[in-house]
């Protein structure tokens, strides 16, 4: 009888990712002045485990590539050869070409083997003595894909001399949506490929929807370009290297089967800067270029693919305590219900005491139970903390910094969902601070500081919500080039006078940017406003504080889950709706004399020394309250991002723990609504998005400037 081995190919890549970042954090702290043979052996380990099981599953180019890679490892593990550097390098590039394969099997394509032969050569020629780490006789090629910090452009053209003439390259690139809020741009990725050579550009316009449905933030087109150059594909693959995760691309060499001298209808070939604008920017009824697929030519080698993201695990692995404790609370229950079920069929008056007190029995039962629940899905904070040392190390070569990353509180838990969500916005964090914040070493050692930089991550836990601290030791903000760069940009007066808060508040405004220059790095104006939206996206608040010369600290403050929310239940009319606590500040009933009105504007409450802009709920969200009065209302300070803003609500019901429910998943995205639940009436309440809800009162009071006079409308 023969067994179906495909039923334990998830659990073979779950456990091959978890040994490949076992290996690469073992990697990353090994000092070949003073190797910790422990850490030799895990990675001994790791890669052994993944050799036997791909072979167990007849995944043969995994097992091929990881038995040189164990060869290696075992003559180091048995002290016959010293691990140098170099070696650490050509390791971390077999992990990320050991993912790579992974991630192709995974999603049952067929495994590309030009990254792995590669590096197989590299191995042999070390375990047969032939190279060292100064090796002469290694390619300019294979030295490029070790460095692994982005080859530059004279690099790129030897290499390119040395394979042969010109090629040309069919590139398909479909962004998601989402990308240009990740600060990638398209334009920029042109003129770089504009500078490899001759550059034909067909725009994909099959996404884009009707005009009322397009969003400045989402990107709705594609491209099919061509590319005549000498360049390798490597250096293609850079240009696309920080977009690889968040786009459908396909690169593929189709020398031979166009005429470059011919321009595709429409578009024509690209020469100037002009010209890329025009191409990228064009809308037509063009048919996009079809792809074509082609064999390469024997012996012509083909550059490896860039490392692709780890799909996301669909499983977690929950502690036995945890289990044991789950079926412990589903016995209390079942005893509970067993109890009240018996009462109820044999019920009379004087039995009343009793059912109350299993009433309330099954609610504590159902609490704990609840809770139970989500500590299941909780999960260390470290899975998210582990990509930063790879990052920071290849970052900080890159930009010739030295820098050491601190993890404090890796054991903090939250929520599987919200880690996974918070992922992107650390990235840009720690990159931001890496980048901006920590200065070079001859600036650092000039300012009395040592010559590397620190990079504090630290997770804590503060009564229901999770603490996230990124902190650096670098220049700081530079309050006056923040303040002078908002003059040049229309977001500020020069007569303004702003506090330390509301300065550093300013780098979260969209567009903002006080990089000299656009980098891979950073420097689009593309970024923290993207990082604020998606931290209150999770019901969260980041803040920042910095003193010039010694550093900045970015808190970030989440809810441990996105199941369940506590909420404070508000009436308006007769409708119900919840508002996130963790947004409310405090809840009054004003004065008249409080209450003023701005010209042009909406009314604002001073509330002690500040005054705060009012929003009066019913005009947002179409209802009829049961006063417009605001003397007879009450007000439900909130915070939106770095300000605060009054909502006017007929009444305040209590505050109680909610399941939230999907509107997208279930119904549809709907503007200013986060989530529903149902209340225990039966009835559904609307959980109130506060960021949203500001975003739609501005546009509701600027739609309402426009006045009817004589007929016509005018600006008021």
């Amino acid at each position: 009888m023969s067994i179906d081995l495909s039923q334990f190919h998830q659990i073979f890549y779950e456990e091959s990712y978890e040994g490949l970042d076992s290996m690469e954090s073992c990697l990353l702290d090994i000092d070949c002045s003073n190797v910790d043979m422990e850490s030799i052996n895990t990675i001994f380990r790791a890669a052994h485990s993944i050799k036997g099981s791909s072979g167990t599953f007849g995944f043969k180019e995994v097992a091929a590539f990881t038995h040189v890679l164990e060869t290696l490892l075992d003559q180091i593990r048995d002290g016959s050869r010293d691990i140098e550097p170099d070696h650490v390098d050509l390791f971390l590039q077999s992990v990320d070409c050991l993912r790579n394969m992974l991630a192709q099997l995974q999603a049952e394509e067929p495994v590309s083997t030009e990254q792995s032969n590669e590096l197989i050569d590299a191995f042999n020629s070390i375990l047969d003595g032939s190279a060292n780490s100064e090796s002469a006789g290694q390619s300019e090629c294979v030295k490029s894909e070790l460095e692994n910090a982005g080859s530059s452009a004279e690099t790129s053209s030897v290499a390119s001399d040395e394979e042969g003439g010109e090629s040309i390259w069919q590139i398909h690139f479909v962004p998601d949506e989402n990308m240009l809020r990740t600060g990638n741009e398209p334009l920029r990725m042109f003129r770089e490929l504009r500078e490899l050579g001759t550059l034909t550009v067909t725009a994909l316009v099959d996404r884009i929807p009707e005009f009322e449905g397009i969003h400045p933030e989402e990107c709705c087109m594609g491209w099919d370009l061509l590319l005549d150059s000498k360049a390798p594909k490597s250096t293609i693959d850079e240009i696309f290297e920080w977009v690889v995760d968040d786009a459908e691309l396909t690169i593929s060499e189709v020398a031979g089967l166009f005429d470059t001298s011919v321009s595709v209808e429409g578009v024509g070939n690209v020469d100037s800067e002009n010209d890329v604008n025009a191409a990228s920017e064009s809308i037509t009824d063009q048919e996009p270029i079809q792809n074509v697929d082609v064999v390469a030519s024997e012996g012509k080698k083909n550059t490896p693919q860039l490392p692709q993201k780890t799909p996301e695990a669909t499983s977690i692995r929950v502690g036995t305590d945890k289990i044991d404790s789950l079926v412990n609370l589903v016995g209390e229950l079942v005893i509970t219900q067993s109890m009240l079920g018996q009462m109820g069929e044999e019920f009379t008056m004087d039995k009343l005491a009793r059912l109350q007190e299993g009433l309330a029995q099954l609610e504590h039962n159902t609490r704990d139970l609840q809770e139970s629940v989500m500590r299941i899905r909780m999960l260390p904070i470290s899975f998210s903390f582990s990509r930063f040392p790879r990052m920071v190390r290849d970052l900080s070569r890159q930009l010739d910094k030295k820098v050491e990353l601190v993890l404090v509180g890796e054991q903090t838990e939250l929520d599987k969902t919200v880690m996974e969500k918070i992922g992107d916005p650390l990235v840009h964090l720690v990159r931001n601070s890496l980048d901006h914040g920590l200065e070079v070493p001859a600036e650092r050692i000039a300012a009395g500081k040592s010559e590397t930089g620190t990079i504090t991550l630290n997770a804590s836990h503060q009564g229901g919500n999770i603490i996230i601290e990124i902190t650096d030791d670098g220049a700081g903000l530079n309050k006056e080039r923040i303040r002078k760069k908002a003059v040049e940009n229309g977001l500020i007066g020069e007569k303004d006078i702003l506090t330390d808060e509301q300065v550093n508040d300013l780098i979260f405004r969209p567009g903002f940017s006080t990089a000299d220059e656009v980098t891979d790095v950073s420097g689009r104006g593309v970024g923290m406003d993207v990082v604020r939206r998606n931290i209150q996206e999770l019901n969260g608040t980041i803040e920042v504080s910095s003193e010039e010369g010694k550093g900045s600290v970015f808190t970030i403050r989440l809810p441990l889950t996105l199941a369940i929310l506590d909420g404070q239940l508000i009436s308006l009319g007769e409708q119900k709706y919840i508002i996130p606590l963790v947004s409310i500040v405090e809840s009054l009933q004003p004065n008249a004399e409080d209450v003023n009105h701005v010209a042009g504007g909406c009314d604002v409450f001073k509330l002690r020394e500040d005054y705060i802009p009012i929003v009066k709920l019913w005009e947002i969200l179409g209802v009829e309250p049961s006063t417009k009065e605001l003397s007879e209302s009450l007000l439900v300070v909130v915070d939106a991002g770095a300000d605060k803003v009054a909502l006017v609500v007929d009444d305040l019901l209590g505050q109680q723990q909610v399941v939230i429910k999907s509107m997208e998943s279930n119904y549809k995205k709907v503007e200013g609504i986060s989530g529903a639940t149902i209340l225990g009436d039966g009835t559904v309440s609307l959980i109130l998005d506060i960021s949203d809800m500001v975003r739609m009162a501005g546009a509701y009071h600027q739609s309402s400037k426009v006045v009817s006079i004589n007929g016509r409308h005018r600006a008021a």
